[in-house]
């Protein structure tokens, strides 16, 4: 026999590379994926099981291994060591011990000695933390001696926990230690530093910032398509027609209002120093501008209006509004002056920007002149609103930077309803608000104020059951529902005494009517304003607990601060009533972020203990340690509160502004307000004072 007859012939392997294949064939199967296959997912973490034996792991209970030899496949998420969950998984079990910590030493300090005693029995027969976390809730449910008592505790305490899961413990604005590349590894939206702005070569930083304000400032007035912006400012190109480095820079001025790092200070700590090198950087590329009519350039000096508003130390708000509504009157957006061009002559893109915008200054305009109680600027628009279908509604919405689940946007449903509800404020502004004079009858007021309160009504019934606050819809949509609620109480606040039935008029009179005096109102002006407070508090309580509200938008402080002086301004002010109370510890939450926000605490603080119930506050057991020293009425006892009255001196500063801010009245505060943040409007007529 032959050498080469003794060896078998080997039957080659297979081929790394896949063989061609005859037009309508399928792929073979796997073992044709090379070992780097990028569609093969990667698993980060093996059963326990699979660990012992030392198998390869599926990465998904039940794993393959242990389908196949039918045993129990246990995952520990503890062994997962990757970055972010780790950190998340770190961060959450300090949440919990902490918590449980705070409420041990409650249950220790409680009147009743009995619970302290039994906890500490229950300690010393070597429990787990399971069981004494479940004996510290039955003994906080029960410690006030109610049934009612208990569901409030629960309750609270149950919201005090979601809200440090979501904003963490530690006051919001103390300002942190950034690991930018931590947080910008799962930024929803990435973009370039240059060319747009000087002020930083960061991308990370800038990505960061612009995923803030896209998630928690954009939506509420969506005066820009965020898409077609993103898209232009990742492109780099300065000739762009829809991203411009003023627009960029007042946008980034913005969104360090919700950061609460470092880089987002020019003084770290310095709320006041908050995106102020960006600020001044648009402002001084607004000077700049060479393209004064440009939608880019209406765009950005909408976003300094935002900024100004909050910022509370100047009286550029108006100002920067009455240019927005000016430059949207020359390119024929809205007002007298059509816009020439018709949709065939533009781009998709110009058309859904030109759209957005002029809707959303119209959106804008409403929102503030109700707010302050003030007739619209703004009539109608010229373009027709966004069309729904160009906004995919299901694309999810994501509470970055927070680890929350991400909710569908319905973002084009809500803009919508927006508008909607727009239309009824102007008309609300329009027809109330601009009537300076008594030339018009109580009756014919009282009239008014039911026929737009009826439309409110249909329209607040007509919200899709998406918007129901029980779906815990993403934070726009809870602030679209505070909206209808201010918008009540501004409607039956506006010259309540016209809603008296004892005031002689010209009105007919019906059989039942006595002679001289007007038929009864169709609704109780004070009670339809008190239920809005309250429903104010229950979708802050909402917002609070899923979001948090440290990034609550602007609109938040404007709706619990009037929520807070209507409960205020009410003959049955009660300091413990629990909607009061939950508005108020939101309120700090939220106005320590802001100058303007500490100044409204300040004269809200004062407010309060001007009622003289500082005592029965401190007496409560439903009162924290935290509100009994706010309302402390002792005047030597020592207030970090007291710092928030700088930047007052404003009211002082001109005799536009003088008014005693402490008198508890909803016109006094709208009027504080109104000068701290925005100045005050030279166009729009003086506003009636009761």
């Amino acid at each position: 026999m032959s050498e080469s007859a003794a060896h078998r012939h080997i039957a080659p392997g297979p081929s790394s590379q896949k063989p061609d294949l005859l037009p309508g064939s399928s792929p073979p199967g796997d073992s044709y994926r090379t070992p780097m296959d990028p569609t093969k997912k990667r698993v980060s973490m093996a059963c326990l099981a699979c660990k012992k034996s030392k198998r390869k792991c599926s990465g998904v209970p039940p794993c393959d291994n242990c389908r196949a030899f039918n045993r129990q496949c246990i995952f520990d998420e503890t062994l997962d060591q990757r970055r972010r969950v780790a950190a998340k998984r770190t961060a959450d079990e300090l949440s919990y011990h902490r918590d449980m910590l705070n409420d041990l030493l409650t249950v220790m300090r409680a009147e009743d000695q009995s619970y302290g005693l039994r906890l500490l029995d229950i300690i010393r027969r070597d429990a787990n933390a399971e069981e004494m976390r479940g004996f510290i809730d039955d003994a906080l449910a029960h410690m006030e001696g109610t049934d009612c008592a208990a569901d409030i505790a629960v309750q609270k305490l149950e919201d005090v926990r979601r809200v440090i899961n979501v904003e963490g413990a530690g006051p919001s604005f103390r300002p942190k230690v950034m690991d930018i590349h931590y947080l910008c590894d799962e930024v929803p939206f990435r973009v370039p530093a240059k060319p747009w702005t000087t002020v930083t070569e960061d991308a990370d930083l800038v990505s960061h910032l612009i995923s803030l304000y896209f998630t928690w400032d954009f939506p509420f007035h969506v005066f820009l398509d965020r898409d077609v912006f993103l898209r232009d400012m990742a492109k780099g190109s300065l000739k762009s027609e829809f991203c411009s480095p003023f627009l960029v820079n007042a946008l980034l001025a913005n969104a360090c209002h919700f950061s609460d790092y470092s880089e987002a200070y020019v003084n770290p700590g310095d709320i006041v120093t908050k995106g102020a090198d960006f600020l001044a950087e648009a402002e001084r590329l607004r000077d700049a501008e060479p393209a004064k009519l440009s939608l880019a350039f209406l765009q950005g000096t909408l976003l300094l209006y935002e900024r100004y508003s909050i910022s509370g130390n100047n009286d550029l708000g108006y100002k920067m509004l009455h240019q927005a509504i000016w430059t949207g009157e020359s390119l024929g957006l809205l007002g007298p002056k059509v816009f020439k061009l018709s949709s065939g002559q533009l781009t998709d893109d110009m058309d859904i920007s030109l759209r957005r915008t002029a809707w959303g200054l119209f959106h804008i305009d409403t929102v503030v002149h109700t707010d302050f109680l003030r007739p619209s600027l703004i009539d109608k628009v010229n373009l027709k609103r966004p069309d729904r279908s160009q906004t995919d509604d299901t694309a999810p919405w994501v509470p970055y930077p927070s680890h929350r689940a991400p909710r569908p946007s319905l973002l084009s449903q809500y803009f919508d309803e927006s508008c909607n509800l727009c239309e009824i404020a102007r008309d609300i502004s329009r027809q109330l608000f601009a009537i300076n004079d008594h030339s018009v009858s109580a009756y014919h007021q009282r009239e008014t104020k039911e026929t737009l309160y009826e439309r409110l009504r249909r329209w607040h019934q007509g919200l899709p059951d998406t918007f129901n606050p029980d779906r815990k819809p993403p934070p726009y949509i809870i602030l679209l529902r505070m909206r209808y609620h201010t918008l009540t109480i501004n409607l039956f606040a506006w010259r309540t005494q016209d809603d008296s039935s004892d005031v002689d008029s010209e009105a007919p009179k019906t059989p039942e009517s006595p002679p001289g005096l007007e038929p009864r109102s169709k609704y109780d002006a004070l009670e339809n304003i008190l239920s809005s407070a309250r429903a104010i508090s229950a979708l802050a309580r909402l917002h609070r607990r899923e979001y948090g509200v440290s990034r609550a938008h602007h609109f938040a402080l404007y709706a619990i601060n009037l929520a807070l002086f209507t409960m205020l301004d009410h003959d049955s002010f009660d300091i413990v009533d629990q909607d009061f109370l939950s508005l108020t510890s939101a309120f700090i939450s939220l106005a320590s972020r802001s100058q303007l926000g500490r100044s409204l605490f300040y004269l809200f603080r004062q407010s309060v203990l001007a009622k003289g119930q500082g005592q029965r506050a401190s007496s409560s057991r439903m009162v924290n340690d935290e509100l009994k020293a706010l309302f402390n009425e002792d005047p030597s006892s020592p207030c970090w509160w007291d710092g928030y009255a700088k930047g007052l001196e404003k009211l002082n500063a001109d005799e536009r502004y003088r008014v005693n801010p402490t008198d508890g009245s909803l016109f006094a505060m709208l009027d504080c307000y109104e000068s701290l943040s925005l100045g005050k409007d030279e166009i729009a007529p003086e506003r009636y004072r009761p």
